[in-house]
Parts: C-alpha cells; sequence; structure tokens
C-alpha cells in the first residue's frame, strides 16, 4: 500500500494517478478525512494518557487521604473517557488501513498513460513468424491440433469440472510437464534463482499482503469454512515469505522461482477466449520474484524481462515486448512489461509474462523490510513479479508454431531430451 505520508503530502499527485488508473479520485479525500479523524483521536489519547500518568504521579505523593481517593476518583472517569477513545482510535486506525488497501500504486513517471491496453507501446520484436501458405497448408488452432493428436481433451475437462477446463493426455501433458521443468532448470542452474515449493492454499492476509485482497476478491476462489484462499498465483505466497522480517542489506537481491498452480474465476474476462485453453480457471505458472534495495529496482525489472526474452528465444518462438500504460499495469505495480508470443493458428498475440517493479507497495503491506547496516533504521524493500514462463499459453504457441502438413508436431530442440521424443504423432483415444 502507499505510505500515508504521501498521500499527506502529496494528494494531488495521487489523485491524478488513481485517475490515469480508471479508478475515482474520491478515494484520496475519503483517505484524507479518515487520517485527520484519526489524528485528532491519538492526539486525544496521548493527552488523556499523559494527564493519567501525570496525575498517577501526583497520587503517590499525596499525604491527604481524603485528597488522594478524590483523585483516584477522577482518575477513574479519565480512564472511563480514555478506554472509549482508544476504542474509537483503534476503529479509525481499521477503517483508515481498509480504504488505503484500496488505493493502487502510483504509477512511474516513465509508465505511458493510456486508459487500457489499446495504449500499451511496443518496444521491439523477435523472430520472424512461419509462412505456412509458402508451405502449402493453413496453420490449424490449438483447439483442433490438440483433439486431431489425441493429447488435449476438452470434453471430459467439461464432464469433470465444468467449462474452462479441459484434460492434457500422454505427450499433452508431458509437454506441459517438459516446459515446466525446463523453466525451473534454467532459472536455477543458469540465473541463479532459488526454487520453492509452496503451499497452494493460503491465509487471507497473505493475499492482503500481495495486493490481490480486498481489489480482486470475486476473481478468487476460496474455502469459507477456515478463510482459506487458492493461489492466483505463487506471487502471492512468495510475497509473504519474509513477512515480517528484517532482512540484512547483504542478503539482497533474493532472486526466488517457484512452479504453482494457479486458479482464477476469470470473472473479469466473461465471454473473452472461450476457445481452446488460453483462458482457464485453472492453469500453471512458473513464478519469478525479486526482493531488492530500491535503488536497483528498476535495472532488475529489465533484468527479469531479458530472462523472459530468452526463454521464448531458445524455444524459438517470434514474440514482442510491450511497455504496460497506466491503465493497463497491475494495481500494485508502478512500470510494467508484458510478454507476447505469436500463435500462428489463431492468428493473434497471446501474453506468456507481464513483469512488474511492485517498488515498496507489497512490501509495506506485508512488512518486509532490510536494513543497510546494524546502526540504520529499517526500510522497506522493492518487490518484482514475472512469468517465467505462464502455461498453457506457450504450449499454445508452441503446437501451432511447429505443427507441420500432416497433423504432427515438431518438438523444440531444448525440449527434446525433456520429452524424449521429436515429433507428436496422433495417440490413441
Amino acid at each position: 500500500m502507499l505510505d500515508i505520508q504521501v498521500i499527506r503530502d502529496n494528494p494531488d499527485l495521487v489523485r491524478a494517478a488513481v485517475l490515469r488508473r480508471n479508478d475515482s479520485p474520491a478515494i484520496v479525500d475519503e483517505i484524507l478525512a479518515l487520517d485527520g479523524r484519526w489524528r485528532e483521536l491519538l492526539q486525544s489519547v496521548e493527552s488523556l494518557r499523559a494527564e493519567r500518568n501525570r496525575v498517577s504521579k501526583e497520587i503517590g505523593r499525596m499525604q491527604d487521604k481524603a485528597a488522594r481517593q478524590a483523585k483516584i476518583e477522577e482518575m477513574r472517569e479519565v480512564g472511563g473517557r480514555l478506554t472509549a477513545l482508544e476504542g474509537e482510535l483503534r476503529q479509525a486506525e481499521d477503517a483508515l488501513r481498509t480504504k488505503l488497501l484500496w488505493v493502487p500504486n502510483v504509477p512511474d513517471a516513465s509508465t505511458p498513460v493510456g486508459p487500457d491496453e489499446s495504449a500499451n507501446v511496443e518496444v521491439r520484436r523477435w523472430g520472424t513468424p512461419r509462412d505456412f501458405v509458402a508451405e502449402g497448408f493453413q496453420p490449424a488452432p490449438h483447439w483442433d491440433l490438440g483433439p486431431g493428436l489425441g493429447i488435449i481433451d476438452f470434453e471430459r475437462g467439461i464432464t469433470l469440472s465444468g467449462s474452462r477446463f479441459y484434460v492434457l493426455k500422454g505427450m499433452g501433458a508431458r509437454l506441459q510437464r517438459s516446459l515446466i521443468t525446463w523453466f525451473l532448470d534454467v532459472h536455477t542452474r543458469e540465473n541463479g534463482f532459488t526454487e520453492f515449493y509452496v503451499p497452494f492454499i493460503v491465509k487471507r492476509e497473505m493475499l492482503v499482503g500481495a495486493g490481490q485482497l480486498p481489489k480482486f476478491e470475486d476473481n478468487l476462489y476460496r474455502d469459507v469454512e477456515d478463510d482459506l484462499w487458492l493461489l492466483p498465483t505463487a506471487e502471492v505466497a512468495i510475497t509473504n515469505l519474509h513477512r515480517d522480517e528484517i532482512l540484512n542489506q547483504d542478503q539482497l537481491p533474493l532472486h526466488y522461482v517457484a512452479y504453482t498452480p494457479c486458479f482464477r474465476r476469470e470473472k473479469m474476462s466473461a465471454g473473452r477466449d472461450v476457445r481452446g485453453i488460453k483462458r482457464g480457471h485453472q492453469f500453471d505458472k512458473v513464478e519469478m520474484y525479486k526482493f531488492v534495495e530500491p535503488s536497483t529496482s528498476y535495472d532488475e525489472l529489465t533484468s527479469m524481462v531479458a530472462l523472459g526474452e530468452d526463454l521464448l528465444r531458445r524455444l524459438g518462438l517470434p514474440y514482442r515486448v510491450l511497455e504496460l500504460c497506466t491503465g493497463d499495469i497491475s494495481f500494485a505495480a508502478t512500470k510494467g512489461f508484458d510478454l507476447e508470443v505469436w500463435a500462428p493458428g489463431q492468428d493473434a498475440w497471446l501474453e506468456v509474462s507481464s513483469c512488474s517493479n511492485c517498488t515498496d507497495y507489497q512490501a509495506r503491506r506485508a512488512n518486509v523490510r532490510y536494513r543497510s547496516s546494524p546502526d540504520t533504521k529499517p526500510e522497506f524493500v522493492h518487490t518484482l513479479n514475472g512469468s517465467g514462463l505462464a502455461l498453457p499459453r506457450v504450449m499454445i504457441a508452441i503446437l501451432e508454431t511447429y505443427q507441420q502438413a500432416d497433423g504432427t508436431v515438431t518438438v523444440p530442440e531444448v525440449l527434446q531430451p525433456y520429452m524424449g521424443i521429436d515429433i507428436i504423432r496422433r495417440e490413441a483415444n
């Protein structure tokens, strides 16, 4: 969340930032009103506490029993008023904190201004899409390729769980597993990341810490009885690995990576991308995450984007990098980039990674700090997150890019040792 002092000192800046994110700037005035009330109550509470302490010392020195008893009775009344005010103070503090949780991060000055994804800026492209016409056939979409090869079963997925679920079979399941393992191997063996295996179900406060609650509650899956929540992304769990900790400067930067399934209701995308496996309620993702010193966070963002690009280049998948505008960056981010891969069967770009610098926004919510030296005051770290990469859209791009005229699919060279084959052929049902 934002530092309340930032809102006090720069309310117009925050109003403008909220407006650029398509939210109502009225929330800033609501916060300032709540903050004013909280500060008034705090001053009254501290004044009564000071009076109570002063009179308590005075009572201890009094010799006259009657006067002493009168002062004690007076202090009982003060104590009653103090208890009531302390209750009001707690309520005001809770109301202020709750309202602060709804304020998004302030976009960096370099983030393009725009209302939605249409204003994102293409930074660069890599690779040339295959010319299927020159090869004498039209590329099929994965929702035809998968069933044709016997590796994706949409009907059984719907039977098991309903719409937007599917079953991967045989080489389809192995392709997904191979991608996950290869991603993790590259990040841990070459890129210096430490791998974590985290719970897929977390407490409410972990989602608050990562910026998912309360804003996105309608898009999350929840066990009501125990108030536990299914991960929408590994980012939630990793953000809170160092919750309420003070790290030493020599521990930073921390580069973490984790594989998890991700669970989302997809209410915000109702009616979109209903065919195939592009947008499901359950999908797999390998997540990169960084805890860093504030002065390095934008360099770390550049590095994170480059790591995602490297994976796509090794897979031989044409891609483009988009700089996200103010209306499309994530709630917790101040700056972000998307990696989109070309899917020839759909004639479309598909997002496979979104890399974000959240500065101290998540760290402040999860209370993750560091000391630059033993005698300095703790500061909040900066956090960054990015898919490295997300399934199943990478699978879609591979199937559609590497398909052959006979319906088979060539396995990218880097995945062949993991798959144990070089061509995916038709499997029996």
